[in-house]
């Protein structure tokens, strides 16, 4: 069954691993989802990703960090711009997530990048989602 908002489902994923305390979860490979669990990683939310060889299919397999009391890094994810809304932000309007805790992507003409990175580079772009 085709996904037509794959960004989304990689979300859904990864919320839904969590509510069961899943160690990792998997997910099919592209290059936006490949940008995002790289900007995950640098962030500290998720422990490390890594892209299984031998399979027939591409995948991503994300390893999830949890803190002590097994409560996960990653609180909620919320995502923004949608394929029937996008969202588009300019260099000087990039939000702020829970001030400063959570964590903006942004989609820019540099390539997907951390809101905090967009804003010092001075670039805007479409909001992708919120991370907290």
């Amino acid at each position: 069954m085709p996904v037509t908002d794959p960004l989304a489902d990689m979300l859904t994923r990864i919320r839904n691993a969590i509510q069961v305390r899943h160690d990792s979860v998997s997910l099919p490979h592209s290059k936006l989802k490949l940008a995002v669990a790289k900007i995950l990683k640098e962030e500290g939310f998720i422990r490390d990703f890594d892209i299984p060889r031998g399979t027939t299919h591409p995948m991503i397999r994300i390893h999830l960090t949890y803190r002590e009391g097994r409560q996960s890094a990653i609180v909620g994810l919320k995502r923004v711009s949608k394929p029937g809304l996008r969202v588009y932000v300019g260099k000087g309007e990039i939000p702020r997530v829970y001030g400063g805790i959570g964590l903006a992507i942004v989609s820019t003409s540099k390539g997907v990048m951390a809101g905090r990175k967009a804003w010092r580079e001075g670039v805007g772009g479409e909001l992708l989602c919120f991370v907290w």
